[in-house]
């Protein structure tokens, strides 16, 4: 949109053509009379963003005034004249604390779109008055479903901006707390907020995060978080680890600002992203942190092996079975007494996408009627399948505690990216049996440590590549310290 002129007629026909007023009926627009001098005002605003209180208020208000012509200077020049007009406008009459005064296109058609209204006055030439009126459609606050806790605090985010920033706020009641607005989306606008506690977080790093959120090019950030994610990040498709961590936790986001992380927080997402991001940071449960120190370090413990035992059981057992004379005594109970219709490789492969089939009509399956679906559909085709021979029962065993244990942590792209590395360590001890078994713990060792991060200077294996013990300690058992002290 072009720079407005010092006509306010002209410049009230291109606001209408540009928001395109008459065709979107969403976009309101309001003259207002003011006195009897002529003067004039225009409002604009979109139906559904503005806090209906707060727009009658400012209309009682601008119907009240006696004239714009509030500066009686005559040596200056219209620009400035018009600015000081809009000045002695606002500090009379726009009864709101966020307002402000602007000449750029592009801030007004912003302001607008984003739910402030837009004032334009006959005497304020090329300047118009933004008052922020929004208030955005929202549920209220609760718990994630991916992420309960059996005590504590019951709150989640919601889609709503200022709602989140304001659950974290309430947490961490420091002045040192920055809230930094970054704009991304030439066409979605959306607001990206860059949140860090000063003084804890890595100037460098913040600096840095805040210039590549500015130099992002895309249309819009449809998918919240995750397009904003795939904008930071560009992806090599064969590697499948997570880069970055989410929380819809207020608590979690801001434990993890105490301690020196960055938050993003995306306008129209629940979920806030963590940055920098390690490996060990998935394997976190908030749980951990509302159970005294024994407990959640047992809690921890757990999850650690049997999370781990989700990537390397099944490829240890199919290998158990090529080598059945290498097997101990006091294990031979592993190996299976037949081998079914089908290799146990096939066997292995074929359970392991039903079981994601079967994930899959659960999530399309009306809520009443999921959990019966994926719990019987189970039952009725293991069984089947034993019966005819398919399957044997131990393969129907293994995978039926990778199927389960892999909910022992939040985070579905952690299990798909260890899902994807089992699938490839039982393909290669297909083919090239022990040695094709090892070279894939090297592949994924290679994929783990030529992942990259955010923050490029942390690698994705710290604090065990480069090895910090005191670190390393902390993260994988639940010691006793302060809040803000503890790596979470």
């Amino acid at each position: 949109m072009h720079r407005l002129s010092d006509h306010y007629k002209a410049n009230v026909a291109l606001l209408d053509r540009t928001l395109r007023v008459q065709e979107s009926f969403d976009l309101t627009k309001r003259t207002l009379p003011v006195g009897n001098g002529g003067d004039e005002l225009t409002l604009y605003a979109v139906n559904g963003f503005t806090d209906a209180e707060s727009m009658q208020r400012l209309l009682l208000k601008l119907l009240t005034l006696p004239s714009l012509s509030f500066d009686e200077g005559e040596g200056r020049g219209r620009a400035e004249r018009g600015r000081t007009e809009a000045e002695h406008f606002l500090a009379a009459a726009v009864p709101s604390m966020d307002s402000e005064i602007t000449d750029d296109p592009s801030v007004m058609l912003r302001a607008v779109l984003s739910g402030s209204a837009l004032i334009l006055g006959t005497t304020f030439h090329t300047y118009a008055v933004v008052v922020d009126t929004r208030t955005y459609p929202s549920r209220p606050p609760q718990e994630p479903q991916d992420d309960r806790v059996m005590k504590g605090a019951r709150d989640g985010f919601v889609e709503a901006l200022v709602q989140n920033t304001a659950l974290i706020r309430r947490r961490i009641r420091d002045p040192r707390l920055t809230m930094e607005r970054h704009t991304v989306g030439s066409l979605s606008q959306s607001d990206v907020i860059l949140c860090y506690l000063d003084g804890k977080a890595d100037p460098d790093y913040v600096r840095a995060l805040g210039e590549r959120l500015d130099h992002i090019r895309t249309d819009t950030l449809v998918m919240g978080h995750q397009s904003l994610i795939e904008c930071l990040i560009r992806r090599k498709w064969y590697n499948p680890f997570p880069k970055v961590r989410t929380t819809g936790r207020p608590d979690t986001a801001a434990a993890q600002v105490a301690e020196g992380s960055v938050l993003l927080l995306v306008d129209n997402s629940p979920e806030v992203l963590i940055l920098p991001t390690t490996i060990f940071d998935f394997l976190q449960e908030t749980n951990d942190f509302y159970f005294p120190p024994l407990t959640g370090g047992y809690l921890r413990l757990v999850r650690h092996i049997v999370f781990f035992l989700t990537l390397f059981l099944t490829p240890a057992w199919y290998l158990a079975t090529l080598y059945p004379s290498s097997v101990p005594e006091w294990l031979s109970f592993v190996l299976p007494d037949e081998a079914g219709k089908l290799p146990i490789i096939a066997q292995l492969l074929l359970v392991e996408f039903l079981i994601d089939g079967l994930r899959l009509a659960s999530m399309n399956t009306p809520d009443m009627l999921s959990n019966s679906l994926s719990v019987v559909g189970g039952l009725i085709l293991g069984d089947f399948a034993v019966e005819i021979g398919w399957l044997i029962p131990e393969v129907i065993l293994y995978m039926a505690f990778v199927a389960i244990a892999n909910f022992t942590q939040r985070s579905y792209q952690l299990g798909y990216a260890f899902k994807f590395l089992r699938l490839i360590l039982l393909v290669l001890t297909a083919f090239f049996r022990i040695y094709g078994f090892f070279i894939g713990i090297f592949v994924i060792f290679l994929l783990l440590v030529t992942n990259k991060t955010v923050n490029g200077r942390r690698n994705y294996l710290y604090p065990l590549v480069p090895l910090r013990l005191s670190a390393l300690r902390t993260i994988l058992l639940r010691t006793l310290k302060p809040t803000g002290e503890e790596k979470r």
